[in-house]
């Protein structure tokens, strides 16, 4: 996509890691150079982490227009991660977003979606706890 990114440092989006997950929040409008590097960034995480990854969640909440860049690298990232032993998930699409993707004749192959990060999350198996004020992980009694 074209326009200003919503980011502090243009051309980075983070990846942060979830166990066995990675988690990749999506916000504003997205030079195509930064989706590039994204899509990069995804590949090397997966490929050179210590730790298996199983998952990647790519959060679109915070999206408002996408483009057939945007969604060409979002199939890459599914088929890239595919090859790599791991699954996609895009989470928060919003309807406009998945009207555009529609009407641009993109049905991303391999991508699965959830609602919200929580439900990508579950759908892909991930076991991550969120803890409770005190400290301990919900549910757990003292």
């Amino acid at each position: 996509m074209t326009g200003p990114a919503a980011f502090p440092h243009e051309g980075h989006v983070p990846v942060l890691r979830l166990g066995e997950v990675l988690l990749v929040t999506l916000q504003g409008d997205l030079y195509d150079s930064t989706a590039e590097r994204l899509r990069q960034d995804i590949g090397q995480t997966v490929s050179d982490s210590a730790v298996e990854v199983s998952g990647v969640v790519i959060d679109l909440s915070g999206v408002e227009v996408v483009d057939s860049f945007m969604g060409r690298v979002l199939s890459d990232v599914a088929a890239m991660t595919r090859l790599l032993a791991a699954q996609t998930v895009v989470a928060g699409m919003r309807p406009a977003v998945a009207i555009t993707l529609v009407e641009l004749g993109l049905t991303l192959p391999g991508l699965r979606t959830a609602l919200t990060t929580e439900d990508a999350l579950r759908l892909l198996g991930a076991e991550v706890s969120v803890p409770s004020r005190d400290g301990r992980p919900r549910g757990e009694r003292p």
